[in-house]
């Protein structure tokens, strides 16, 4: 399943090693949304960690749905 374009901003910020207060403040959402986005983008990507968004969004076939 595509990330959302949401999840995908959010995923992007994470992998740039941005915390959720600091990609809240950038995209103007509650830390604890965030949270909820990473939440639902982990298991899309396969991955377990933070560490892992980087390489994973790297991969084509994760790119946002279209609007």
């Amino acid at each position: 399943m595509p990330l959302t374009w949401q999840e995908f901003r959010v995923a992007e910020l994470a992998a740039g090693g941005l915390t959720n207060k600091e990609i809240g403040e950038r995209i103007r959402l509650s830390p604890r949304t965030v949270g909820a986005h990473l939440y639902r983008v982990f298991p899309k990507l396969g991955i377990t960690t933070r560490a892992a968004l980087r390489d994973a969004l790297s991969r084509t076939d994760h790119h946002p749905a279209a609007p």
